[in-house]
This record gives structure tokens, sequence and C-alpha cells, in this order.
């Protein structure tokens, strides 16, 4: 089969020399060795990150600022919410809304202690429950 393919190749002008043809050959498979682990190198991924976690302190005055905390919850920071100085009311409406946003996102609500909540997105998990510490200091000025 080789021979036929020579003769054609000879009746269009192009002669190969076998010793050509194998010199070729062996270069090409040198090559392929040596760009294939470059190619493997080039697929590896760094696990390894040094991203920063931020938490986001923030004391909301009025219930549109509750919109802001909703924002970055949204960015995946975590908030710690100090509704120390806000009306009882306007708190629970902020409480309110901060719930459904979490639920919304997948995230997590906590009480610290009264008028302060640790807020948190679903890339971060609360270890701990102040609940039944809070309760039984009788620390909720409302029920959750």
């Amino acid at each position: 089969m080789a021979g036929i393919v020579e003769k054609i190749m000879g009746s269009l002008g192009f002669e190969v020399d076998p010793g050509e043809e194998k010199e070729f050959l062996e270069t090409q498979a040198e090559e392929e060795q040596i760009t294939n682990p470059a190619n493997r190198r080039g697929k590896v991924v760094n696990i390894n990150t040094t991203t920063r976690l931020n938490v986001v302190v923030i004391a909301p005055e009025t219930f549109e600022d509750a919109r802001d905390i909703a924002d970055h919850l949204k960015a995946k920071k975590p908030c710690v919410v100090n509704l120390e100085s806000v009306d009882k009311e306007i708190s629970r409406r902020i409480i309110d809304f901060l719930s459904g946003a979490v639920y919304a996102l997948d995230g997590s609500i906590q009480k610290i202690s009264a008028g302060i909540f640790l807020i948190a997105p679903y890339n971060v998990s609360i270890m701990g429950d102040f609940k039944d510490e809070l309760r039984s200091k009788g620390v909720f000025p409302w029920n959750y």
C-alpha cells in the first residue's frame, strides 16, 4: 500500500525520502512529549486562597437602612446589626424585613443580645446558639 502512495506522490512531483519522513515523525513525537506536560501544568488550579472575609457592623437609624443591610447580605458579607438606639416598632420592622431577606438568600440570622443581631449569608455558618441563654435571662424585648 505504501508503494501506491509513493507512486502517486512521485507522479505529482513530490518525492519523499524515507529518511526525511522518519526524522519528521521523530521530531513530531519529541515535540508532543514536551508540550503534553506543559499543558497538564496549565490545568492545575490552586485551591489555597487568601480571600478576606469582611464583616459589616451597622447601626441603622431608619427602616430605609434595612435595604442597605440586605444589599450587604446579597454581596455575601455577614453583618452585625445594632438596633439598640432604634425605636422598638422600627427595629421590629427592620428585623422582619431582614428575616425575609435572609430566608430568600438561604442565609441565617442569630440574636446575640438585646437589639444586636448577626446576619450571615449562605456561605457563612454561625456556630453556637444564644437563644436558650438569652431566654433564661429574659433579654428578648419581643418574642422571636
